[in-house]
């Protein structure tokens, strides 16, 4: 599949077969996909735990679902939460010599001792600053933009979702104080159409790219709009006229009542109790409260 079709088709798959198992060697390659991003001075500080739905402690399970359609972790046989962590950053200045050394940065005879009385000391200076929020998170969204497109490429479907507490999740899986929880991605094989109902809608193009300064839009070309159209990567808008049908087809599939939003349970009472939809009256918000 060509990169400008895969862009096209991917969509956030929220509606996965609970049943099918995701092979080892995919997770592998949609790992390795993230590894090969892009990142600030090399510091590489994506890292990631993968869940396997079936083998992961109850505890681990019950603090993914978001409070907002949270019933796709019951569904996913396989969760990567994907976190920041910061300590990688302390090995700026080796990073920096890699880089240096295969020649992906500086140039001439004088490089090496402009790294080690220049850029080093300077980037050790603000190492505090550097583990900020920020270029920190653009670096490990581009990892893992990679590894969901490694993940379309394979036939799997995946979703990025927030959650309720991030830092009781950076406890349940053991995480050091040092890293931090940025998303949950469910993955596995797509219960739902490849369409997923159409592409959804965007603000226009114009409102969101500028030309050399604030307010003049970027100039949209239609003959590349069509080019794009013809290569599969702009595609029919939704909703598609049988998605409602779908939606309710899948409802009852899989045993769900409610919206599917923030209002949602099984029929039989199944599926992963979450931390996030704690019972009323038992002194926790439903973000949390408790130690552990």
């Amino acid at each position: 599949m060509e990169l400008r079709e895969a862009i096209g088709r991917r969509r956030s798959i929220r509606w996965l077969l609970p049943h099918k198992p995701v092979e080892h060697h995919k997770i592998q390659r949609m790992l390795e996909a993230a590894r090969l991003a892009s990142s600030w001075g090399n510091v590489q500080s994506l890292r990631a735990i993968v869940i396997y739905r079936d083998e992961a402690p109850s505890e681990v399970l019950a603090a993914l679902p978001s409070p907002v359609s949270g019933f796709q972790i019951s569904l996913a046989p396989v969760a990567i939460v994907w976190f920041f962590d910061s300590s990688a950053v302390d090995d700026i200045a080796t990073r920096l010599r890699e880089l240096v050394d295969v020649g992906a940065i500086g140039y001439g005879e004088n490089k090496q001792d402009a790294l080690e009385k220049g850029l080093i000391p300077v980037m050790s200076a603000g190492i505090l600053f550097l583990k900020e929020p920020g270029l920190n998170d653009l670096d490990c969204g581009q990892g893992i933009a990679q590894a969901t497109l490694m993940a379309f490429e394979q036939g799997l479907g995946t979703c990025c979702m927030g959650m309720s507490d991030p830092d009781r999740v950076r406890r349940r899986l053991g995480l050091p104080e040092h890293c931090r929880v940025l998303v949950t991605q469910t993955v596995g094989y797509p219960a739902e159409s490849p369409e997923a109902g159409g592409q959804p809608p965007r603000p226009p193009f114009q409102s969101m790219f500028f030309l050399n300064t604030y307010g003049n839009p970027f100039p949209r070309n239609d003959e590349v709009v069509a080019e794009l159209e013809r290569d599969g990567m702009i595609q029919a808008q939704g909703p598609l006229p049988w998605r409602e049908a779908e939606l309710q087809f899948l409802q009852d599939t899989f045993g769900l009542e409610g919206n599917g939003l923030l209002e949602w349970h099984w029929k039989d009472g199944t599926g992963i109790p979450s931390d996030a939809l704690v019972a009323e009256g038992d002194g926790h918000a439903a973000a949390g409260g408790e130690e552990d």
